[in-house]
């Protein structure tokens, strides 16, 4: 089997690729899985991390509004297909997976062209608009939120990586809180604002930190690789562990208690799938797309909302705070999330694709 997926710009494209590929080599080990990317997303350097040879193919962004750039769009739109579909005939790809981001666009124009089947996976709630013209040409569209309307939508999930689907929060806490030089006595606040970091989540903590550490709270702060010049000096018994950079995710859920953080797609599928209860702070920027990723989580107790603007230290102080020192609250929040998680959609999602490709390799019209 031969399958090549589109899906480059951001990690919340990317990871659930990878995910995806991951699970179509567990279950077919001689699986031919290709990714398609271009050269100004985190594909370059993720992908290839990862073990799985990268195609490029020139980006294109959409303008947002009727600007002279427009005009340009159909003549670098073509050369991306051209050089998906190149990618196709290298590769023999039999199906062709899309997850959105500027390399889909062109990755569903060229399947179509080399008539293969077209598989869609949109991870917001608001589908965009690679994902929206892509779920024209198949029917076989999956869904990461339970909200997203999308032409011939199903409701899948978010496929994610299997170090965190198949984590044991109990049973690896005390070595994860271990591995930061935290203590297994105390809780733990996990504070993350994405690979990047996130500016007003990092104020508020630090402005937070004296009340924290009074209340015994312990804090594993993923700060962003620009952001080490304001941590807090942590004090003796109650550790304040700040790092740029965390690649050990799953040790990081394992060790925490409770997160403060954004409320990206891959973030909210995370945080269910361990069980992992969360104040989250959506973007304030975008098409409010964070929120929705939120909503279904904290309607159903497993999280908090704050606004970025509301995000301040006094409101740790007087909202979370109170929380985290709660244990029966903070474990009925953890049920509730954990309620809610699709740990399997990498499968799932793997097994609906291997049936797809051996469909269409039965149809006489269509086999390769």
């Amino acid at each position: 089997m031969r399958v090549l997926l589109a899906g480059g710009g951001s990690a919340g494209h990317i990871e659930p690729a990878l995910a995806l590929a991951d699970a179509l080599r567990r279950i077919d080990s001689g699986a031919e899985v290709t990714c398609l990317g271009t050269e100004r997303g985190l594909e370059t350097r993720l992908i290839p991390l990862r073990g799985y040879p990268l195609e490029l193919v020139p980006a294109v962004p959409m303008p947002r509004s009727v600007t002279p750039k427009l005009l340009t769009v159909p003549g670098r739109l073509a050369g991306a297909v051209n050089a998906a579909a190149a990618a196709i005939d290298r590769t023999r790809a039999q199906v062709l997976v899309g997850f959105g981001g500027y390399v889909a666009t062109p990755a569903y124009l060229a399947a179509r062209r080399r008539k293969i089947p077209i598989v869609v996976h949109e991870a917001n709630p608001k589908p965009g608009l690679a994902n929206r013209l892509g779920a024209r040409f198949t029917t076989h569209v999956f869904t990461g939120h339970p909200d997203t309307q999308l032409r011939h939508g199903k409701y899948l999930g978010i496929p994610i990586r299997r170090e965190i689907a198949d984590l044991d929060r109990l049973a690896l806490g005390d070595k994860a809180r271990a591995h930061f030089g935290l203590r297994p006595d105390l809780p733990v606040l996990l504070v993350t604002g994405g690979s990047q970091g996130a500016r007003s989540l990092n104020a508020a903590v630090f402005g937070a930190a004296g009340w924290l550490r009074e209340a015994g709270v312990q804090v594993l702060h993923i700060i962003g690789p620009r952001n080490g010049s304001e941590v807090p000096v942590a004090a003796a018994g109650v550790p304040y562990v700040a790092a740029t950079y965390i690649d050990r995710m799953d040790l990081a859920y394992a060790a925490a208690d409770f997160a403060l953080c954004r409320a990206g797609a891959m973030t909210c599928a995370e945080l269910t799938a361990v069980g992992l209860p969360a104040a989250y702070v959506p973007l304030p920027i975008g098409n409010g797309e964070q929120r929705l990723n939120a909503l279904p989580i904290v309607q159903r107790g497993g999280g908090m909302l704050v606004t970025d603007a509301d995000l301040t230290p006094e409101w740790i102080r007087d909202t979370l705070l109170p929380v985290l020192v709660n244990i029966d609250q903070v474990a009925d929040m953890s049920g509730a999330a954990h309620a809610l998680g699709r740990g399997d959609a990498d499968r799932w999602l793997a097994e609906a694709v291997i049936k797809i490709v051996d469909s269409y390799a039965q149809e006489p019209d269509h086999s390769r």
